[in-house]
Order: structure tokens, then sequence, then C-alpha cells
């Protein structure tokens, strides 16, 4: 299976929209309380891991 771009962008932010939703209905947290410090937190993590993964895959594209 081939990833573009978009495609695995796309991945990534159906995680993080499922996790926030998850947290928000599975929790006693207030929404304001996970749209204010879950929901960044999430973004940033899932970037850092997009990136990460992004390079490791270049990496291994690479090594015969």
């Amino acid at each position: 299976m081939k990833f573009d771009l978009p495609r695995a962008a796309g991945i990534v932010a159906l995680i993080v929209v499922l996790g926030t939703a998850g947290v928000t209905f599975g929790t006693p947290m207030e929404l304001q309380t996970t749209l204010m410090m879950v929901l960044p937190s999430m973004l940033v993590f899932g970037a850092i891991a997009f990136v990460v993964g992004m390079k490791h895959g270049e990496f291994r594209a690479t090594q015969v």
C-alpha cells in the first residue's frame, strides 16, 4: 500500500479526532478543558510522530 502526503496526514488527523472524541465522551472533563489542553498536545505529538515515522520510512527505503 502506498501512502502519499495527503492520505498519510489524513490518517493522522483522523486518529487525533477519534482520540479527542474518546477523551471528550469517555471522561468527566469539561469540553473546554479537553479542547484547550488535550487537543493541542495530541496535535503536537501527532505531528512529531508523523515526521519521525516519515524520516524512518525514508531511511528504510534507502537501505538495500
